[in-house]
């Protein structure tokens, strides 16, 4: 067994127990605390396909900053209502999708042939360049669309209070 091949067993065996774990957790903290686990374990796993830079967003957007926001969310949530809305009547519907949903996954993984690619590392310049000359327009439409969910979500929060 190659070093890469452990590895990659090791931080999919950590991304998944995080995952299990923020389902299967019933304190909200440690929720949070295990998706940073599993989002930690996806970096790592970006990490063995040479995408440094998807590594480092991994872990400054979603571990670092989508985390934060959670737990403030989960601070700032009033605890009635959250104890209110502990159980959903569609958990043995979304229990019996994710089991379809492996089953599919682990499928596809065993019937497929695995094929030896040459892993080529992009530098920040390339990707940089790439992003800001070919991909400029997308960019720009991406962070609009992220503007305009940004004032929603403020909308949506002003009349609620009122």
């Amino acid at each position: 067994m190659s070093l890469s091949l452990a590895m990659f067993l090791v931080l999919g065996a950590v991304s998944l127990v995080g995952a299990v774990g923020v389902v299967a957790s019933r304190n909200v903290v440690y929720a949070a605390l295990l998706l940073l686990l599993s989002l930690m374990g996806v970096a790592g796993l970006y990490l063995l396909l040479l995408a440094e830079f998807l590594a480092l967003v991994q872990i400054l957007i979603y571990g670092g900053a989508v985390t934060i926001v959670v737990l403030f969310v989960i601070m700032l949530t009033k605890e009635q209502e959250s104890r209110d809305a502990q159980d959903n009547p569609q958990r043995p519907l979304a229990l019996v999708v994710s089991l379809a949903v492996f089953v599919l996954l682990a499928a596809g993984m065993i019937a497929g042939t695995p094929n030896e690619v040459t892993r080529k590392s992009l530098s920040f310049t390339e990707l940089g360049s790439e992003l800001f000359t070919n991909w400029a327009v997308p960019f720009e439409v991406a962070s609009l669309v992220l503007l305009v969910a940004l004032i929603g979500a403020i909308v949506i929060s002003r009349e609620s209070e009122q």
